[in-house]
């Protein structure tokens, strides 16, 4: 049974860091892509991050690039979202996501993704 558990959300002031973790089990992330997602109150879920299986490449959006780092480690197969210069804008509720099949290329689409977690709460009050 695959589960993502993610940890490391909480309340933080603009211009401060978090680092959020998604502990994966049943699945080999040294094997599946693997990448975050967020979902503001009132919008849509969108892309924030995506690390290729092979860590290789490294996918950001726009609005997080420069300020946002995803890294993993696959002896503790857990993925990271480092987030530093935080802004009221990233406010949100944060997501763990893994690909579909292994040794597939993620590149922010939500289809490429077929598990996912509970979520971890981001907020930065303005």
């Amino acid at each position: 049974q695959v589960q993502l558990v993610e940890s490391g959300g909480g309340l933080v002031q603009a211009g401060g860091s978090l680092r959020l973790s998604c502990a994966a089990s049943g699945l080999p992330i040294s094997k599946i892509g693997m990448g975050w997602f967020r979902q503001a109150p009132g919008k849509e879920r969108e892309f924030v991050a995506a690390i290729a299986w092979s860590g290789g490449t490294i996918y950001s959006a726009d609005s997080v690039k420069g300020r946002f780092t995803i890294s993993k480690d696959n002896a503790k197969n857990t993925v990271y979202l480092q987030m530093n210069s935080l802004n009221p804008e990233d406010t949100a509720v944060y997501y763990c996501a893994a690909a579909k099949y292994s040794y597939s290329a993620v590149v922010g689409s939500e289809y490429e993704f077929g598990y996912w977690g509970q979520g971890t709460q981001v907020t930065v009050p303005s």
